[in-house]
């Protein structure tokens, strides 16, 4: 099998616009001979020329007749997306047009690019490294502004110029110790343990940073799932209702209306959040009611965050603080609804061992932005601040998680006052645990998992 680090020499093309009609469709070619493959079906007013765009007539290789006018602009390698000669054809957005186009590429002796292998190619040519291929993967996904804002700043090398600084200070530090271990007979002087304990302290400082950044990264990237419960009658409905701003649950006055699950996806400030509705918890009055608890449980089991409403007018119940007792070390919030039924600022029943929450209003909305901000607070904690790089998927924190968990090594077999030798080992694994997470060094099962997840054409 082919190396993915050995680029072969043939061209690929593909239909980068998503699939159906539209105004604009691309064809896209990357490789040494994408202009030769594309300008014989092509009549320009005049050549092309790297970084112009150049307006045309795409023809019917077999008749000569036109087929549709086109924008294509040229961009020569290694100044290019793909650090390759690149082609691209901008046609109207018809299936069967952009289809003749491609099999007329594919004619010339363009290969069908193969998922991710245009982004792929940017990565083995050194025009990107591993973090801002997967941001451009997450631009593409992303659901929300928020979401792709992060990204973008990933795709801007964001986490990329965190990372360089560290890595240099730790090859300036691998440097000193192999230095005092090769001159020794020279009498070089050797770095004292306490100045390796300062810099290795130095350099776990923004790495633990990092690390703790994928809780809030996984949060952007992934959403969490909230899950509603409670008694049946406490505004559970009403209060989902409320934060998916529209009449999605039935409401009705009768205790025990939900029986199923119901969820809607939302957006709060930018993250992806899946709501679940579930059935009151009680007693089950018949079969229905119980497999409605059942998945009620079920709900509240996987859930990132369960918001437990209570009835701010009705007296605390046992079955409340049970409840609360179970989800003990889970992330939870409690919720007081119809706080508009209190004839004073004090519960009803001056109950004082009930549980306090946030008092909301399903019916007036008084309490649903502070309930807003209490949840976002509650799953997210802290989010960076300002433009600080944030780590959004699992492979990203192993490998910081590596590099750390091999640097605090390192600065513990300093401080132990072991041979350099010794410390230089736990170095080199956190040198090559960075390299990992840029793609300096990489498996190619590796590469290929994350460049097979890409959309043909990009």
């Amino acid at each position: 099998m082919q190396s993915l680090r050995q680029l072969p020499p043939d061209t690929i093309t593909a239909i980068s616009t998503p699939p159906g009609r539209g105004g604009i469709g691309i064809v896209r070619l990357s490789g040494p001979e994408s202009r030769a493959i594309a300008e014989p079906f092509l009549r320009l007013g005049s050549v092309l020329s790297a970084g112009r765009a150049r307006f045309g007539e795409v023809l019917d290789s077999t008749t000569g007749e036109p087929l549709d006018e086109a924008v294509v602009t040229f961009f020569a390698g290694p100044h290019s997306a793909t650090g390759e000669d690149v082609v691209e054809i901008a046609a109207h957005g018809s299936p069967v047009l952009l289809g003749q186009i491609l099999r007329q590429c594919m004619a010339g002796g363009a290969r069908l690019a193969q998922p991710g292998e245009f982004t792929q190619r940017a990565f083995l040519n050194g025009r990107i490294d591993l973090t801002q291929a997967e941001a451009i993967h997450d631009l593409i996904q992303a659901s929300t502004l928020h979401q792709a804002r992060v990204a973008a700043q990933q795709m801007g090398g964001g986490l990329s110029r965190v990372v360089a600084p560290i890595k240099s200070g730790l090859v300036a530090l691998i440097a000193k110790l192999e230095a005092g271990i090769d001159f020794a007979e020279d009498d070089l002087e050797t770095s004292p343990a306490e100045e390796i304990v300062r810099e290795i302290e130095a350099l776990c400082v923004p790495l633990a940073s990092l690390e703790r950044s994928f809780a809030y990264g996984r949060l952007v990237r992934e959403g969490f799932r909230l899950a509603i419960v409670g008694r049946p009658n406490a505004g559970k409905s009403s209060l989902f209702n409320k934060l998916v701003e529209r009449e999605r649950a039935i409401v009705t006055p009768a205790a025990g209306t939900t029986r199923d699950l119901i969820t809607e996806r939302i957006a709060l400030e930018g993250i992806p959040l899946e709501l679940v509705d579930t059935a009151g918890l009680r007693e089950a009055m018949d079969e229905a009611e119980s497999l409605g608890i059942a998945k009620s449980h079920e709900a509240m089991a996987e859930a990132d965050l369960v918001l437990v409403v209570v009835d701010a007018a009705q007296p605390a119940r046992e079955e409340t603080a049970s409840l609360l007792h179970r989800l003990e070390g889970r992330a939870v919030l409690v919720v007081e609804n119809k706080c508009d039924l209190l004839e004073t600022a004090s519960r009803a029943g001056s109950d004082e061992d009930a549980p306090a929450g946030i008092r909301t209003s399903a019916r007036t909305g008084d309490g649903i932005p502070e309930l807003r901000r209490a949840i976002l607070r509650k799953v997210s904690g802290q989010a960076p601040a300002g433009e600080a790089a944030v780590v959004t998927n699992l492979r990203q924190q192993q490998a910081i998680g590596t590099a750390l968990a091999s640097l605090r090594q390192g600065r513990g077999a300093a401080e132990a006052q072991v041979p350099h030798e010794m410390v230089l080992i736990d170095l080199y694994e956190t040198l090559r645990a960075l390299d990992s997470l840029t793609g300096a060094t990489s498996t190619e099962d590796i590469l290929r998992l994350i460049f097979s997840t890409f959309c043909i054409g990009k």
